[in-house]
């Protein structure tokens, strides 16, 4: 069983690494999160793996953090949860963000990720609810008006990334500006370009 691993990056992208350690390349599927994290190509690395056997297949998943392993584990704990999704939910949303959606009954916030349904969603609340008592709370995030939520709708739809958008409306509903669709698009287009 493998649970950590140190050595040279070699190639990274979005949903797989690959690290040398002992002469040996391991390919270790990863989260967006960490591969944000990931420093370029040829240099040293450690990451958390969980390693997860089948009859027909022996695959590792890397995490950056220990926090982001021990949800990963939960999460594959609930029926219908694979690894494969398990990996997806924390690509499409932040670790604490999940814990607190979970925590919270969100199970809105928890459909928007990609792959997971209401009936999935209500599974995991239902499972995890309690079990979630060794993460830190986060902050609770003030629910987004309808307006907001369209206004991130359309920016998502362009192809900006989540976490972006909800910093920048964050930001313009600190000010208090923006009353119309419009004037809050073009305001929170103008901080993405910044």
């Amino acid at each position: 069983m493998i649970a950590h691993l140190r050595g040279r990056l070699l190639s990274k992208n979005p949903n797989l690494a690959i690290i040398e350690a002992g002469g040996v390349g391991y390919e270790l599927a990863i989260s967006v999160p960490t591969f944000s994290g990931l420093p370029a190509p040829n240099n040293e690395v450690a990451l958390h793996v969980h390693t997860h056997v089948r009859e027909d297949a022996l695959s590792l998943y890397g995490f950056l953090r220990q926090e982001e392993k021990q949800l990963f584990e939960k999460l594959i704990a609930v029926s219908g949860i694979g690894p494969k999704l398990a990996i997806t939910i924390l690509s499409g949303m932040e670790a604490d963000a999940v814990v607190s959606a979970i925590r919270g009954n969100n199970t809105a916030a928890l459909t928007r990720i990609p792959g997971i349904g209401k009936k999935t969603a209500e599974r995991m609340v239902l499972e995890l609810r309690d079990k979630l008592g060794q993460f830190a709370t986060a902050p609770a995030a003030a629910a987004a008006t309808p307006l907001e939520e369209d206004v991130m709708s359309a920016l998502l739809n362009l192809g900006y990334q989540r976490g972006n958008v909800e910093r920048a409306l964050a930001k313009i509903a600190e000010s208090g500006n923006g009353t119309s669709f419009d004037s809050l698009f073009r305001q929170v287009l103008a901080n993405l370009s910044k």
